[in-house]
């Protein structure tokens, strides 16, 4: 029963999201009464810092036409401005993220990050809604049957594949991630991807076969910050806004 009424619920928002037009980087009278947030205000870098940092970047990323940008600097993950995160952690909550890739770009959207954990190089652990262009970058074909595809659940989960027949290559697509205690769902312009349970025997299992083995109880903390990656290519991110669930 649980399940059913988690499954109608998603439904419900997301039919409700994708029936609204609201300004870029701005919300609705929907939202703003249903508890929607902005999450970036589409002008300053309020509210993000550097993963490793206090601060925001000094390079790296740059405030373009209401865009959210991540430069191009050849250099691969976290080598030019770093993953950015948001000041405050999230533990129940649905997050809308309008991305653009350019041509062989590789990024993601991550959470349940716990960026004091996260030092050294490279980029910063959690959870990771794979942003990808699966037919020019090299990791679509890595990892398992496919799990480092756009939208999987990075190293972990693959994408539904016919889920991601509406993906539009050279526009803004937009990606959400429900988390709802657990239970977590990834979804891509309003068809769902990957769903899943974590704090589970078959979540830690399935963790202690994947890039994240290292990492102590990885995916199941009770709260974290949301994080974009600079991976080193050209990607847009803009109307940023979440929805704090009770639980």
């Amino acid at each position: 029963m649980k399940r059913l009424f988690f499954i109608a619920f998603a439904l419900v928002v997301t039919m409700d999201i994708y029936a609204q037009n609201a300004p870029a980087n701005a919300l609705t009278k929907t939202e703003i009464k249903e508890g929607w947030k902005l999450l970036w205000d589409g002008k300053t870098t309020d509210g993000w810092r550097g993963a490793r940092m206090n601060t925001f970047p000094a390079k790296g990323w740059s405030v373009v036409d209401g865009t959210l940008k991540v430069h191009k600097s050849g250099g691969g993950e976290s080598s030019n401005g770093g993953d950015i995160v948001s000041v405050n952690k999230y533990k129940n909550f649905i997050l809308k993220v309008d991305f653009k890739i350019t041509k062989g770009a590789n990024s993601g959207i991550k959470y349940f990050v716990d960026s004091d954990l996260n030092k050294g190089e490279g980029s910063a652990i959690g959870c990771e809604f794979q942003i990808l262009d699966d037919e020019n970058h090299p990791d679509a074909k890595n990892g398992v049957a496919g799990n480092r595809t756009l939208g999987s659940l990075y190293d972990l989960i693959t994408a539904k594949k016919e889920a991601k027949a509406g993906f539009k290559k050279d526009d803004f697509n937009t990606a959400m991630i429900i988390v709802n205690g657990n239970k977590v769902e990834h979804w891509l312009n309003g068809a769902k991807l990957v769903e899943y349970e974590r704090n589970t025997q078959i979540w830690n299992a399935l963790v202690a076969y994947s890039k994240y083995r290292t990492w102590p109880n990885f995916g199941n903390a009770a709260e974290g910050n949301i994080l974009l990656q600079d991976h080193g290519d050209e990607v847009f991110f803009k109307n940023i806004k979440i929805k704090e669930l009770k639980k």
